[in-house]
């Protein structure tokens, strides 16, 4: 297989240099400009997987070179880092930004973002923004599991101004998993369908709504679920999923009442709510 090209974009040459030496790899070729002019030229010349674009030169708005690298490479990934704000961040994805991160950067959530863009074929419309008031974010997402680690990964920046480091991670954890099961057992992992989810940002709270498009369960009825249990045999799931051949897991339910403060199902089982206070 051919080098998967990578083109960083920041006007600090020690930024630049730290970022070449965190992603370098036998199977990447790495460039490096400092502006949007540089960059744009370079598209120009051929394609380009994946451009990580944070702090240019002159007047630099990565929200502008992303318009432009759409309209000359639209299957370019573009993951913009900055500043944490809930409508830039919005915006990317509008967009059809692949990430957002903001700065500084951590290199654990960069390096996985990255490798999770030039991993994945199809993504431009995964996400779609329905609702992008900042204290009312709509979100559609595609029944994918890649889908779903970068709506997590919005919401983990979106809401990183409203909460401490551990309760950002208990609802970005909360999240996942409820997300995961909306798309495993509401959407049956079909790439055709959609969940959508909500997320609320209040005076003393953050709300979570997901609603997806199957035909819902009975919360009395989870055998493959650990939080039905019974006392007296606190693995009884793993045996049914074993049984059933599931994958290993099950643990979705238990572990998101632990993370939030409430969690509510319909009636039909299809959406779930749950809060966090701040």
């Amino acid at each position: 297989m051919s080098p998967r090209s990578l083109l960083l974009i920041d006007a600090d040459p020690s930024v630049q240099g730290y970022l070449s030496g965190l992603l370098r790899g036998d199977d990447r070729e790495i460039q490096q400009v400092a502006g949007s002019k540089e960059a744009l030229d370079l598209l120009r010349t051929g394609p380009i997987d994946l451009v990580l674009a944070g702090q240019g030169n002159n007047g630099f708005d990565g929200l502008a070179l992303l318009r432009r690298v759409r309209s000359i490479r639209p299957a370019t990934k573009v993951i913009l880092t900055g500043e944490s704000d809930p409508q830039r961040i919005l915006a990317a994805i509008r967009q059809r930004a692949f990430g957002y991160l903001h700065r500084p950067l951590a290199p654990g959530p960069l390096g996985e973002m990255v490798q999770q863009a030039l991993d994945c074929d199809t993504w431009q419309d995964d996400i779609r923004v329905v609702s992008a008031r900042p204290e009312w974010i709509t979100l559609d997402v595609r029944c994918k599991i890649d889908a779903a680690d970068r709506t997590t990964h919005f919401l983990r920046e979106i809401t990183a101004h409203h909460l401490s480091a551990p309760a950002g991670e208990d609802v970005a954890s909360a999240f996942r998993e409820l997300l995961m099961n909306a798309i495993e057992h509401g959407g049956k992992n079909d790439p055709n369908k959609r969940v959508r989810t909500s997320i609320l940002h209040t005076a003393r709270s953050i709300i979570v709504h997901i609603h997806d498009p199957g035909t819902g369960f009975s919360l009395d009825f989870l055998p493959h679920a650990a939080i039905s249990n019974p006392a007296d045999s606190p693995i009884r799931h793993v045996e049914v999923r074993a049984e059933e051949g599931r994958r290993p897991g099950g643990f979705g339910i238990l572990l998101t009442k632990n993370l939030v403060d409430e969690l509510l199902y319909n009636e039909r089982g299809n959406a779930v709510l749950f809060v966090k206070y701040l």
